[in-house]
């Protein structure tokens, strides 16, 4: 996988051990909030396959 995409994380926050904020995903200029670094992974995965499965 060679393909590369750009996120820009803003933390809003750090509560429990992990962090809040929103990513935005400057290649379709999309903005989501995230409550944990595990979502923001998982969020982040998501436009990638999305984008390999449109593109």
């Amino acid at each position: 996988m060679n393909r590369k995409e750009t996120f820009v994380v803003h933390i809003l926050s750090q509560e429990n051990a992990t962090w809040q904020g929103q990513v935005t995903w400057l290649g379709k200029n999309e903005t989501l909030t995230f409550r944990s670094f595990l979502e923001l992974v998982k969020l982040m995965d998501n436009a990638m396959e999305e984008d390999k499965a449109a593109g």
